[in-house]
């Protein structure tokens, strides 16, 4: 499983990271992913929609199940990642990358610095 450094988590299996303009870009860990199969369809809130800390900005369809996808920190989301409506497997691929499903401008950067280390993550999945 893989658990990138340089990201920051949520007990719900967000990943965030902060990027130098002060947006950051979220989406789902490899644990989630392989946890909820092979994803077919992704939806999330759009750009210019605001969400809170923890609440739900999105969903991830598996063949199997329905998740919801919850904000790591408040903010406005800026992006989307439209490659995911016509590919939602990329997901199950690259989670970490081209898999990646919002960009969002936090109300304050500070929050991401309260969400889990790698290692606490780690800890909290078992890896």
């Amino acid at each position: 499983m893989n658990v990138p450094d340089d990201l920051r988590y949520t007990k719900d299996h967000e990943w965030i990271r902060l990027d130098a303009d002060g947006v950051a870009t979220i989406g789902i860990t490899d644990y989630a992913q392989g946890e909820l199969g092979d994803i077919v369809f992704v939806r999330v809130d759009d750009p210019g929609t605001h969400v809170d800390a923890e609440a739900a900005f999105g969903e991830v369809e598996a063949v199997k199940t329905v998740s919801e996808l919850f904000a790591p920190v408040a903010g406005i989301v800026e992006a989307i990642n439209e490659a995911l409506n016509d590919a939602p497997d990329v997901v199950n691929r690259d989670p970490y990358g081209e898999g990646w499903m919002v960009k969002l401008r936090p109300d304050n950067v500070e929050d991401v610095d309260r969400l889990l280390l790698a290692s606490a993550y780690r800890e909290m999945v078992g890896a």
